[in-house]
């Protein structure tokens, strides 16, 4: 049984092996619209504040 997943961009099923050239993309059109959504910086990651421990204080 081949495993499937849903592409990233568009939602298209992606069959997973060798011959998904663009995986886990379903086309180079995905790729690159994700690609441009990186170096548009529309991705980013939570930055997470921790408190200050003042057991490091120099």
């Amino acid at each position: 049984m081949a495993t499937v997943v849903d592409c990233p961009t568009c939602g298209g099923k992606v069959i997973w092996n060798e011959t998904s050239k663009y995986r886990p993309f379903c086309s180079e059109r995905c790729k690159q619209i994700d690609l441009g959504a990186w170096a548009e910086e529309k991705y980013t990651i939570p930055a997470v504040n921790l408190p200050e421990d003042p057991d490091l204080k120099e």
